[in-house]
């Protein structure tokens, strides 16, 4: 059976809201895991972990706990990677679909900004979450949710 985590610190409210009506919808258990409480509306299919502060400790009970199948909503390049490496499906809250094809370019052009700003050169940052980031992260994760629904065997 699918689960999804979210890896939680970052994720924008609008997205966390399309999640909890997908859960409950679907009935399809909603991991959010955060160094911080995040309030989650009462159900059975919507449960929050909160992990020690630290920079990779929601990363590795995400990776810990995620299987194949499993889907996994994050920003975060490094932990899709991994993700990825258990046989998870991984978008991001923009609604991009990662996969072992795109994530090692993702993850090089991270490391190249990375070394950049590093050497004082400013690379901006990404755009600032709009509608239409909204809609494209709605739209995407509804295709992977009806298309996990529909298949028998639960694999997407």
């Amino acid at each position: 059976m699918m689960r999804i985590f979210v890896d939680g610190d970052a994720m924008p409210i609008v997205v966390r809201n399309i999640l909890f009506r997908a859960a409950e919808r679907t009935r399809i258990p909603l991991v959010l895991v955060a160094n911080q409480p995040i309030h989650t509306p009462r159900s059975d299919y919507i449960t929050c972990i909160t992990v020690p502060a630290g920079p990779d400790e929601a990363d590795d009970r995400i990776v810990e706990m995620a299987q194949a199948g499993d889907l996994v909503i994050t920003a975060d390049i490094p932990l899709a990677d991994r993700a990825i490496g258990k046989r998870a499906i991984v978008i991001d809250p923009r609604g991009a679909l990662y996969t072992s094809e795109n994530i090692k370019e993702k993850l090089s052009l991270r490391d190249l900004m990375d070394e950049l700003r590093g050497c004082g050169i400013d690379t901006g940052g990404p755009s600032a979450f709009c509608s239409s980031d909204c809609q494209a992260f709605a739209n995407q994760l509804d295709r992977l949710l009806t298309k996990y629904l529909r298949n028998s065997t639960g694999d997407v």
